[in-house]
């Protein structure tokens, strides 16, 4: 069951799938489909610069919190967050959507890792990618990450009870501007760091359990013959920026690619001045 959808402007829609799970996401505009999905920890608001460019351009775009985030479905138990079934959450609610024209997926982070296995699963349903840093590989965490994220987390009573200052803390910390040479204090916004933290907060404990049920990818690539955009930030210190050509290497239709220097693991939010025109150019030459 899905609420009515308002295509002027954004507007929350909850919707229900067939196992009972609720789902949380905005519709903006009408067009061609464009998905937009999120990475660990953030939520639907990781889209609103973009959004509105979509919409403006003749698309209609799709954000969504995923299992575990935002306003979404919370599972009780910490078994319940693996891959497998955030991508089932994920991929369900693209079903009641009911589209009748192939997609275009745009993914960050787990996000892009998500739309690379929809797009293996469903490849008659995807018309063309755009990957933001995309997390498709336990790989690309550094050492001490794989070591946590290669055992389940139990008990995570520390994270449930972090205050929202703590968070916003840690993001002030992590989005301070150190590179000499550039005018600006913070690489994210204001608005962007409140949001962030706010994510972080409401966000269940449990899908920091996700990481460890993430599977390579790599070895079936070489099927994903859409037209693909991937865009990183270099000073991405969540996942390796290195991973990132290598995967424009093993994909075999990479019509483009472009690196943000100033921004880090989240290039969408840090200069979307600079992010949105790079995916509009792409959609527009499809």
């Amino acid at each position: 069951m899905i609420a009515n959808m308002n295509t002027n402007k954004i507007m929350p829609l909850d919707g229900v799938l067939d196992n009972q799970q609720k789902v949380n996401y905005v519709r903006h505009g009408a067009g061609a489909p464009v998905i937009l999905t999120h990475g660990l920890a953030a939520s639907l608001h990781d889209w609103d610069d973009l959004l509105p460019e979509l919409s403006a351009a003749g698309y209609a775009g799709y954000a969504l919190d995923l299992l575990g985030h935002g306003e979404s479905e919370k599972p009780g138990g910490a078994h319940e967050y693996t891959l497998e079934n955030t991508f089932d959450h994920f991929s369900q609610w693209i079903d009641s959507l009911q589209l009748d024209e192939p997609m275009i997926l745009v993914g960050h982070s787990l996000g892009g890792g998500l739309s690379l296995l929809y797009a293996l699963k469903y490849p008659e349903r995807v018309r063309a990618l755009v990957l933001v840093n995309p997390f498709f590989d336990i790989a690309q965490l550094p050492p001490v990450m794989q070591r946590i994220f290669r055992h389940q987390l139990i008990n995570t009573n520390l994270i449930d009870k972090t205050p929202y200052r703590l968070f916003r803390l840690l993001v002030d910390m992590t989005s301070f501007n150190y590179h000499f040479g550039h005018r600006e204090t913070h690489i994210l916004p204001e608005r962007i760091r409140f949001q962030t933290a706010l994510d972080y907060k409401r966000a269940s404990s449990g899908i920091y359990n996700i990481p460890r049920t993430l599977r390579s990818s790599t070895i079936d690539l070489s099927r994903l013959h859409q037209p693909t955009l991937l865009l990183w930030g270099e000073r991405d210190q969540t996942l390796a920026p290195s991973s990132f050509p290598q995967l424009a290497k093993s994909l075999p239709n990479v019509v483009g690619t472009h690196t943000m220097p100033v921004c880090g693991h989240v290039p969408h939010q840090c200069h979307p001045e600079t992010f949105n025109p790079y995916v509009m150019t792409f959609l527009k030459n499809l």
